[in-house]
């Protein structure tokens, strides 16, 4: 506590906060640099605009550590006042030497669709391979997913025509508050009713509040929440389009609701919207899949696979891959351990690794063809129940057969660190509208920055000793009173910097 802290060192002014939250930053900063060491590691790079409408960049590197699991730390966010490919490759430079990280142990480079990003000739991506050839862009497998429905969806005449309805329903639906509080008495009664009969049962987080959204134009998961919300809030939604009609008898657009309402009572707009709601499921459940930050290229891969029910969508994902792509992926697939390795391939798995001269001098890649061999009849039996490459990887170094097949073991580590989807980086933008509000909208990018590492990297930053974090904060400035090694940091709350005794 305070109490027993002079009258003029309470640490309470405004640089001092900012200093010790600089401390905090960069000791967990030092906890990532360590945990990677001279690995190699991914980089995911995205752009957003903060409450104060500066165009920030945010950093997340990817790697797999010495205990063969798969990490996603986030480095930092700058802000970036020129969004041309060079600057932003020149802040990439020098965020790696601030940080001391090496461009030669990158391995891949994950963005999204914006040509300052993936442009072939003068993107990011390309002015980093110049660099280092080895550092394999992979577009973000959930954006491309979210690309592909968006243009199948749009060349199909009676799915765009479906969803044109159904937004003009949402927003007929919702257009004012006498209209959506209608909609909401109407779904309170019905549910009354329900619980009544028997149909539906009460309890914890059931039965809450649906209310109807429209969907995104690029979130096509918002268009297959918006399906399931309409579906069970049918009859009230036809309820409100009635009272609509009725109440607007004299407008000149008196006929819409009318026929919205023929139309949500077509045999055809029903069908539709069952046949969208199964397809729409499927591509959900393989986007929430893809988010996950311990996926991997292999599964990703097989993922896709089962999502591929339609010729437009087979051939359209297959077109959003580059040659060089999918000789990478086709590669990687290799390492599947579905079936007990029956998709090993040694040819291709040679060629990967020759795709990687880094990596693999030509020695390595003579003697990684024995090793494969010996590799699979050695681990054939004992993981046999294992599923997942992240999972074998673990394997492998809790038995030591890394140390024993160590060329083996730099294919699976090529593979997994990878970048499947930048969500990390999007979950970044997240917490940053958390720490930089309305209230806080003019938070310096460097402070902005340091709270962000703290909050985010919370489970690395509750590991660290006050010790540490005092001393970094004593070598910062000369102070007029050193800190009492009694005196810590408090850890209720990651994004504080309160100052106890």
């Amino acid at each position: 506590m305070n109490e027993n802290a002079p009258g003029n060192n309470q640490m309470k002014s405004p640089t001092v906060q900012k200093d010790l939250t600089r401390a905090c930053a960069a000791e967990v900063t030092n906890v990532i640099h360590n945990d990677i060491k001279d690995n190699i590691f991914s980089l995911m790079v995205d752009e957003c605009r903060d409450i104060s409408v500066k165009e920030q960049m945010g950093v997340v590197l990817r790697y797999v550590n010495k205990h063969g699991c798969v990490i996603e730390r986030f480095l930092a966010i700058v802000h970036v006042s020129n969004t041309s490919a060079i600057s932003l490759k020149k802040i990439i430079d020098e965020l790696f030497a601030k940080h001391k990280l090496s461009l030669s142990r990158l391995r891949g480079q994950g963005y999204d669709e914006a040509s300052n990003m993936r442009g072939e000739s003068n993107g990011l991506k390309a002015l980093i391979l110049k660099e280092n050839s080895s550092a394999r862009y992979v577009h973000c497998f959930a954006h491309q997913l979210q690309l592909v429905v968006v243009a199948v969806a749009k060349s199909n005449r009676i799915m765009s025509d479906f969803f044109q309805y159904v937004t003009m329903i949402v927003n007929i639906t919702g257009a004012s508050c006498k209209r959506k509080d209608k909609f909401r008495q109407l779904e309170h009664d019905r549910l009354i009713e329900c619980l009544e009969k028997g149909d539906i049962v009460s309890g914890k987080g059931k039965n809450q509040e649906i209310s109807l959204k429209q969907p995104g134009d690029t979130r096509w998961g918002s268009h297959y929440m918006t399906i399931i919300c309409l579906m069970s809030t049918w009859t009230s939604v036809l309820q409100v389009l009635e009272n609509v009609y009725d109440d607007g008898t004299n407008d000149d657009n008196s006929d819409i609701p009318t026929s919205l309402i023929d139309k949500m009572e077509s045999y055809e707009f029903v069908f539709v919207m069952h046949l969208m709601k199964s397809l729409l499921g499927i591509i959900n459940e393989l986007s929430l899949a893809l988010q996950q930050k311990d996926q991997n290229i292999v599964l990703a891969v097989s993922l896709i696979k089962t999502m591929k029910v339609l010729d437009m969508m087979v051939q359209e994902m297959s077109n959003r891959f580059s040659e060089s792509s999918k000789k990478v992926l086709t590669c990687i697939a290799c390492l599947n351990l579905k079936d007990s390795f029956s998709q090993f391939d040694i040819g291709k798995l040679l060629h990967l690794a020759k795709l990687y001269p880094e990596d693999f001098s030509l020695i390595d890649r003579a003697i990684l063809e024995d090793q494969i061999e010996t590799y699979i009849q050695n681990v054939r039996g004992d993981f046999s129940m294992i599923e997942y490459l992240g999972s074998l990887a673990k394997k492998m170094v809790e038995t030591g057969k890394n140390t024993i097949f160590p060329l083996v073991y730099r294919l699976i580590e090529l593979a997994l660190v990878l970048p499947i989807a930048t969500t990390s980086v999007e979950r970044v933008f997240s917490t940053m509208k958390i720490i930089k509000t309305d209230l806080r909208n003019r938070m310096g990018d460097e402070w902005m920055n340091d709270s962000l590492v703290k909050y985010i990297e919370k489970d690395i930053f509750a590991t660290i000793e006050n010790e540490q974090i005092l001393q970094y904060f004593q070598q910062m400035n000369t102070r007029r009173i050193q800190l009492s090694p009694l005196v810590c940091m408090s850890r209720s709350d990651a994004g504080s910097s309160t100052i106890k005794k």
